[in-house]
């Protein structure tokens, strides 16, 4: 296992990330590994080929990388993947990451399978917040949906991360109609009852898939809030609250509730014109969009000049005029981005 030893960042302050429309870069969302352990209908094939292990970049240069990033600005990193907790050394990457000074948060997106084994190691080792994916709470339907999982996984996953004492556990829901679309209401009810926060997703097209219809499929947020506002008083988070360090989602309250619902509506209500992120793949491939091929190499950088902190800042700078104003997602046509979101980072 590498030396996860923390590096010392340059005391001077920061240059700040900004894409050619103005728009400030202070979100990473970095991608620890391409393999997971579901295959979730609406993310990837059954059958999935994987990056070869040289591919990957090595926790020491997804280390590198991030520190780098922060050293730019970037005030918060999410992990993502595929499934982090797949991904061997994780927590002694955590360790690392949760010691840089001037990153604000530093959070982790999980299926959640795996979470009673690492809740309590991933927050000792300094996690902030955990995304745990929960798309039916039907045994049979979310192993249908999910081909491998099982439910009861997930759940003592979610106990394990609220004993563990995080800053903040959201839930997310993927919502396919006719599939999981009966279960909107249900699904507010459990995040009641848990004191968690719950955000529903509109599906993405990432990859192309034989499962299902995505068009046929969809449903928008707005539906999804119709459909919860005809059980419960929905408002508007104030400002403050909704923001949620720059992220999509667009948060609302309930009066007799302490948690918030959610919509990310990428087709809906596009975000893009306040977009602080870019992604960094598990093999080092710097996407400035989700839904643009717009990216640059840092692997080769990284490989290139092993340990030249100057050269890869310079790298990140360079490419942030790639960054393109909007994605464009059409559920009628072939999907433009064949990646599938396992490869992008979630």
């Amino acid at each position: 296992m590498p030396d996860l030893a923390a590096a010392t960042l340059p005391l001077s302050p920061p240059a700040l990330l900004q894409d050619g429309y103005g728009r400030r870069v202070s979100y990473l969302r970095l991608s620890v590994t391409d393999r997971c352990d579901f295959r979730c209908v609406y993310c990837m094939a059954e059958e999935m080929r994987f990056l070869p292990r040289a591919e990957v970049l090595t926790l020491e240069e997804m280390a590198a990388a991030a520190e780098a990033f922060v050293s730019l600005g970037v005030r918060k990193i999410r992990l993502t993947g595929g499934e982090p907790l797949v991904r061997e050394g994780l927590v002694s990457l955590v360790e690392r990451l949760a010691r840089l000074p001037g990153l604000d948060t530093l959070a982790l997106t999980t299926n959640g399978s795996r979470l009673q084994q690492f809740a309590l190691p991933l927050k000792q080792a300094g996690l902030h917040s955990l995304n745990i994916s929960l798309d039916s709470l039907q045994p049979e339907r979310f192993h249908e949906l999910t081909r491998t999982g099982h439910l009861g996984d997930v759940l003592a996953g979610i106990a394990a991360a609220k004993a563990a004492g995080f800053r903040r556990i959201k839930l997310n829901s993927v919502i396919l109609r006719d599939r999981n679309d009966d279960e909107i209401i249900d699904l507010v009810r459990f995040s009641r009852r848990e004191g968690l926060d719950l955000a529903f997703i509109e599906e993405m097209p990432l990859g192309v898939i034989h499962e299902h219809d995505r068009a046929l499929s969809f449903v928008s947020s707005s539906e999804v809030l119709e459909r919860i506002r005809g059980e419960f008083d929905l408002l508007p988070c104030p400002e403050a609250l909704a923001s949620d360090a720059g992220g999509p989602t667009r948060y609302y309250h309930m009066p007799d509730s302490t948690i918030r619902i959610g919509v990310i509506s990428p087709h809906s209500n596009n975000f893009c014109s306040s977009c602080n992120r870019v992604r960094l793949t598990a093999s080092g491939r710097l996407l400035l969009c989700l839904g643009n091929e717009h990216s640059v190499d840092l692997r080769e950088v990284m490989r290139t000049a092993p340990g030249d902190r100057e050269r890869l800042q310079d790298a990140i700078v360079a490419a942030m005029p790639l960054k393109p104003e909007r994605h464009e997602f059409n559920l009628e046509e072939p999907p433009q981005i064949i990646r599938f979101m396992n490869m992008t980072g979630g």
